[in-house]
């Protein structure tokens, strides 16, 4: 296993290269850059040019790109062009916003799919089967978006509320005040969690159909163990490797996702946070964002495949 993980760790580096360098080589198919933002139209030509070579914009890209990734790699991201802020600064204070996000829609995600799954699985053809096979298209047909717009205009017209952070933007840890964190979080978690945990509800019941057909858990139910002993103890287990990997999958999903519910509920992360520098073309910014999104991305796949080896003892990695 150690070698298989060191493996892991060393392909690493070809990834986060390669989605740094398309990141930086696609700002530069975009019309304009961020001195049209920084000047206005009140500079002249000299003084946009006096800016670009303030800020190294007149060099090559594979420079800029070169130098930005030397500095990275010392923990070194720069600063923004129009906040002039430091890029390492906001994203250690953004950083916990995205995290707790994503972590709470993955946590919503198996709550809502695992146990009607598991149901459904276990009581094929049931009224109540066909209600929650028909609820997971439904949820899959609704854009997470759409729905979240849906909250906040009902929310306010209905009970006259809003998230918190609408008035002050400002995150609250949940060591600081847990009820008004949950209230930052709940509803964006819950808009991001609902198409994920259609996903996991309908895998978990293909996958739990697969499992209790096997001569293991015949041979359960002929040893008079109860069902939930069955169901839960020896076929979920086996059930769980295809959940396993969705979940791994669905992360990527999430940081995307985390650009337009931050944005959506004024959630100070790094999905925002990439919008805003997008729009404002701050190439580093972006850059380091992707970068971060990248690391997630890989050490999540990577826990994931490591998981395998205790779901399944008859995986082996070489």
């Amino acid at each position: 296993m150690r070698n298989y993980v060191l493996r892991r760790l060393l392909l690493l580096i070809p990834i986060i290269i390669g989605v740094t360098l398309v990141t930086f080589f696609m700002f530069r198919l975009i019309p304009g850059d961020a001195v049209d933002l920084i000047c206005g139209i009140q500079c002249t030509e000299k003084e946009k040019a006096d800016i670009r070579h303030f800020y190294g914009l007149d060099r090559a890209w594979y420079v800029q790109y070169g130098e930005w990734l030397l500095n990275s790699a010392q923990g070194d991201f720069g600063t923004s062009f129009l906040s002039h802020l430091s890029v390492s600064s906001e994203l250690k204070h953004r950083l916990p916003v995205t995290l707790e996000l994503t972590g709470l829609t993955l946590l919503l995600s198996l709550l809502l799919g695992i146990p009607p799954g598991v149901y459904s699985a276990v009581r094929p053809g049931t009224p109540l089967d066909w209600i929650m096979r028909f609820t997971s298209i439904l949820w899959l047909s609704i854009p997470s978006f759409y729905l979240g717009i849906l909250i906040i205009v009902f929310g306010l017209r209905w009970f006259g509320w809003v998230p918190p952070q609408f008035s002050t933007g400002a995150f609250v840890s949940p060591f600081q005040n847990p009820w008004v964190n949950f209230q930052q979080f709940f509803l964006p978690s819950l808009v991001l969690a609902v198409g994920g945990a259609a996903v996991i509800m309908r895998v978990t019941r293909s996958s739990m159909l697969e499992v209790l057909r096997n001569d293991y858990v015949r041979t359960a139910w002929a040893k008079g163990l109860r069902e939930r002993a069955v169901v839960w103890r020896h076929a979920l287990r086996n059930a769980w490797i295809p959940v396993t990997t969705l979940l791994g999958l669905q992360v990527g999903g999430l940081l995307e996702g985390a650009v337009i519910m931050e944005s959506l509920f004024n959630l100070n992360g790094l999905g925002k946070y990439a919008l805003e520098s997008i729009i404002r073309r701050d190439v580093f910014v972006v850059s380091s964002i992707a970068l971060v999104f990248a690391l997630i991305n890989v050490s999540v796949n990577l826990s994931i495949d490591l998981a395998y080896a205790w779901l399944d003892p008859r995986i082996r990695y070489t």
